[in-house]
């Protein structure tokens, strides 16, 4: 049995009956086609197709269009060639779809006619495409012919790899091809395959997962039984393609005679407009989503609309991430709802899921609070599941980590081409079992070790969403050394009211490091947490932080007191902590003392040696004259303590909330005093040292082994131009031996075996033709930053020996240009195709002004280092000059 097969049962039954409604949601009436017309449509597809394609091997048609009326006529359409269908979502970054579509070695790929400009430009540095291109109605179909000749690489290993598989079974037995028909799986029999994806590779390189019919098919029949579904059902498609859910709701729609209701991507952002298109304008019945797309609906529009008592909701699945707690659940629950609500789990590797769990409405309707867990369940059909421990062994009772498979449940996995059927995959994923009930832990990346003590991070998420005040929230290990908290509250909340309470309910080592408040969370494509954007988001939050700078001694006795309060959860009163008070001593210990040490410092803006020492063993007048040492170290220690504490709080928050986060944002020129001291390195091999007192000559390996090496003894003025340091040597095959000479001749580099190594790489998503521009603060050389601009109309500032994006703006057009840094450190001044010169801001790439000219601007900006004037020119002919500071320009020259 096929996918298509369940389709063409429905049909001949429900011919006449609505199969698909696209709701573009814009005040226009909805798109409707029936059981018939959605097979007429696939049918001349698929007839077009054999026309035009000419298969060899692996049978699989890439399909690169967004949801529409026409997409199960497409996806059958390919099905029935037959071939698998292997979809690319516009809105994915190119590198990744290109991996994809290498992987696949797609030779054909069939392109909605709205996406082919986008199409075009998102692959034409890769893709030669234009020998073979021929419409059908609204869509049309490419025949790929890649440039380089890795693709044939990779499958002249693959053939070679398996023909000497084929070898070697051959001599086993006599029967051997009669034998392997029965054991294995092969990708490569005509009606094999039923769609290609890729894994999210958010735990490492995306995988390449090729689904049987044999495989899905079991999993749409089950469900169909499960959720009982009837041809007056509506499901609605809230996967993307490229998530292996939407194939379950697609299928269990249509192979039912039921209704499948699709909507635009941008309205699935918008969770009241969402709300009322599913649940008042098409009443649907039966919805499957991950836990992250129900909570963008808030608590009280669940209550009310999604789960309401009128509601039309009549089944609920979640899956794809750990399950809601039943306090939580019960949370969202109108009084008197009887939506059935499923705790669905599996994995892309054996798609789409393995077990599935309803909560009995027994346990809904109890108003008992319940801090237990919800188990996996039961295996659907076809489908094997098994613990096992460290050993590989399987167990009953104990902690172990989950195994799937199954006779036919089995998917080939990247250059898999047979398969044994009955393969069982593991999921990477960690459960307890007791007494036969499996209940899910976490992920084997969402255990760490904090602190000398395991912790699961899911349950720190799980704690905190359970808090009355948190409408939702999310826990990162950001840098695997910061246990960051990022929450959506109901109401305005005060951070120590939440530590607080987290407290209560957490062991020392599972609380949070920063708690970061945030509008919403980010969820990728697939509806689940965005990790890399939650990390975009500290990073900014640092970044802000960083720029609120103190505004003397007297602030900062005022902020480490209220510091020490909130930690150690003490009362504001008495609003002063007597001078010889001990951290430990007034309820301290050694994790909450490493907490202080990380307030403190990015209170002062910078790390403080030895201060974790003087926390565990000094009072808190001696930790501030620690800290006064390090920040104020020009300044003398003693300070009107009366001074601080006759002022009370609330006058201290009210005078500091009122300043500006970017004190440095704009700068005159003529504030000598207030230019930041760096060193920029820029094309051509330009050095030029800003307030500094010693150029460069060397960058090490890392910031922490070369920064006293960094800037060498020559002083200089204010602002100077240096040359770079000069090279030579004898070449000595097959090494070769440079030495770098200081300006006075003497060798300070010599280098035995000079090679380059790739260090870390940062993808941009298009060609990059800008040089790049590296940025060395005086004071904190480990924050060297690279900026550069790419093809992709990206600009990203990016940390030089990490490789981790610090920012990323996305500009009007291409970017060729170089960017150049401004003479006060702040900005980063860079050219565009669509004529604008941006100056962004150097700490967050935020746009600070934009100077328009008539055409591309694709030369780089120079800096003049005595009046900070900006130069640049523009294909309309003109070069200017830039006062950026008071946002003009003084000069249009004509060459």
């Amino acid at each position: 049995m096929t996918l298509q097969e369940l389709v063409h049962q429905a049909a001949s039954l429900y011919s006449d009956k609505i199969a698909v409604c696209f709701d573009e949601c814009n005040n226009q009436p909805p798109v409707y086609y029936t059981y018939k017309t959605v097979i007429n449509a696939a049918s001349e597809l698929s007839n077009f197709l054999l026309l035009h394609c000419d298969f060899q091997g692996i049978r699989a048609i890439g399909l690169y269009c967004h949801p529409g009326i026409n997409l199960p006529s497409w996806i059958l359409g390919i099905l029935q060639v037959p071939a698998a269908y292997a979809p690319i979502d516009p809105d994915s970054p190119p590198a990744l779809s290109i991996h994809f579509m290498k992987k696949c070695n797609l030779k054909y790929i069939l392109v909605e006619k709205q996406q082919i400009n986008k199409f075009k430009s998102s692959y034409e540095t890769l893709l030669n495409y234009d020998t073979f291109t021929v419409e059908h109605n609204d869509i049309v179909l490419f025949r790929l012919h890649w440039k380089n000749v890795e693709v044939s690489l990779m499958l002249n290993e693959r053939k070679e790899k398996y023909e000497k598989e084929k070898m070697t079974n051959s001599t086993s037995s006599e029967n051997s091809n009669e034998e392997k028909s029965e054991e294995h799986m092969d990708a490569r029999l005509k009606h094999c395959l039923a769609y290609v994806l890729h894994t999210s590779g958010t735990t490492g390189k995306p995988k390449i997962v090729r689904v049987p019919h044999a495989c899905i098919v079991p999993n749409i029949q089950h469900f169909r039984v499960l959720f009982e579904i009837t041809q007056d059902d509506v499901l609605f498609l809230a996967s993307p393609l490229t998530f292996d859910p939407s194939v379950v709701e697609i299928f269990v729609a249509l192979s039912s005679g039921a209704s499948l209701l699709i909507v635009p991507t941008s309205v699935k952002v918008i969770p009241s407009k969402l709300a009322a298109v599913l649940f008042s304008h098409h009443r649907v019945t039966v919805l499957q989503a991950t836990p992250t797309l129900l909570r963008r609906f808030g608590s009280q529009l669940i209550k009310s609309t999604v789960l309401s008592t009128s509601t039309s909701l009549r089944v609920l699945a979640l899956g794809g991430e750990a399950f809601p707690s039943l306090t939580v659940l019960k949370s969202w629950r109108g009084v008197g709802n009887k939506t059935q609500i499923f705790n669905i789990y599996g994995i892309t590797e054996v798609s789409s899921w393995a077990t599935f769990y309803r909560i009995p409405e027994k346990t809904l309707n109890s108003t008992l609070k319940c801090e237990l867990p919800v188990q996996l369940g039961f295996p659907l059909l076809g489908t094997v599941v098994e613990v096992r421990d460290t050993d590989g062994f399987a167990i009953q009772e104990g902690d172990g980590q989950v195994f799937l498979g199954g006779r036919n449940r089995v998917c080939f996995l990247d250059d898999e081409v047979t398969v044994p059927l009955g393969t069982m995959r593991a999921t990477g994923d960690f459960v307890t079992v007791k007494d036969g009930e499996i209940f899910f832990l976490g992920r084997k990346d969402s255990q760490i070790k904090r602190h000398g003590k395991r912790l699961n991070i899911e349950l720190v998420q799980q704690v905190a969403e359970g808090l009355q005040e948190v409408e939702s929230c999310a826990v990162t290990w950001y840098n695997q050394e910061k246990l960051i908290l990022f929450m959506v509250s109901k109401n305005d909340l005060v951070k120590d009211y939440i530590f607080e309470e987290l407290q209560k309910h957490l062991p020392s080592h599972a609380i949070p490091d920063e708690l970061v408040l945030i509008d919403s969370l980010p969820f990728t494509s697939h509806g689940k947490i965005d990790v890399s954007e939650l990390n975009k988001i500290y990073l900014n939050y640092i970044n802000l932080k960083s720029e609120c700078k103190l505004n003397g001694k007297e602030e900062l006795w005022e902020k480490l007191q209220h510091l020490w309060k909130s930690i150690l959860s003490l009362s504001e009163d008495p609003l002063r902590i007597p001078d010889e008070s001990l951290f430990l001593n007034s309820g301290g210990d050694s994790l909450k003392s490493i907490r202080l040490l990380n307030e403190i410092e990015k209170l002062v803006g910078t790390s403080v040696p030895g201060l974790l020492e003087i926390i565990l063993n000094s009072s808190i007048l001696e930790i501030y004259n620690h800290i006064v040492q390090t920040v104020f170290p020009d300044e003398d220690l003693t300070f009107s303590k009366n001074y601080a504490t006759k002022r009370k709080f609330s006058d201290i928050n009210q005078e500091t909330s009122g300043k500006s986060l970017h004190q440095n944002s704009v700068m005159p020129l003529n504030c000598d005093k207030k230019i930041n001291a760096f060193i920029a390195l820029s094309r051509g091999g330009q050095i030029l040292s800003v307030n500094t007192t010693r150029p460069l000559t060397k960058l090490g390996h890392c910031p922490s082994a070369c920064s006293s090496d960094l800037i060498s003894q020559t002083n200089t003025q204010n602002v100077e131009s240096l040359n770079p340091p000069a090279l030579s040597g004898k070449s000595k095959d097959p090494s070769c031996v440079a030495e770098f000479f200081s300006e006075e001749g003497t060798p300070v580099i010599e280098a035995e075996k000079m090679e380059l190594c790739v260090r870390w790489m940062s993808d941009t998503g298009k060609c990059v033709d800008a040089s790049p521009l590296v940025v060395i603060p005086a004071v904190d050389k480990s924050s060297a930053t690279v900026y550069i601009g790419s093809h992709s109309h990206r600009m990203m500032a990016v940390d030089l020996y990490s490789g981790k994006v610090k920012w990323e703006q996305i500009l009007g057009d291409r970017v060729e240009s170089s960017a150049c840094v401004s003479k006060c450190g702040n900005f980063i001044v860079v050219g565009c195709y669509n004529g604008l010169v941006y100056v962004l801001k150097s700490s967050s790439g935020e746009k600070y002004w934009t100077f328009t000219t008539e055409d591309a601007v694709k030369s780089s900006a120079t800096m003049d280092p005595t009046t900070g004037l900006l130069y640049i020119g523009s294909h309309d002919q003109h070069a200017y000059a830039l006062d950026i500071y008071v946002r003009i320009h003084l000069i249009s020259l004509i060459p």
